[in-house]
């Protein structure tokens, strides 16, 4: 059996509409990859800057904790200067 015109044209249509689906999601896929990588290097450097705010955030603290000593003993000298 020999295809009538109209089965031709039907089976080109859909072979072209196939090809240009095929280029697509080929395009598509190609983007989401880029954006994955894009996202990841983001990400890395956030972890990075998270860490450098823990850092300093630990510095802060520890010279908090010096200050506060300090500021005790400041109180306790000029205590005793006073009681003199």
């Amino acid at each position: 059996m020999l295809m009538s015109t109209v089965e031709q044209i039907i089976l080109v249509i859909l072979a072209a509409a196939l090809a240009i689906f095929i280029t697509v999601a080929i395009v598509a896929t190609v983007y989401v990859i880029q954006l994955v990588k894009t996202l990841q290097t983001i990400a890395q450097k956030a972890e990075t800057l998270v860490e450098s705010a823990e850092q300093v955030g630990t510095m802060v603290k520890q010279a908090v904790g010096r200050l506060s000593v300090l500021q005790f003993v400041k109180t306790v000298v000029n205590l005793v200067h006073k009681s003199k």
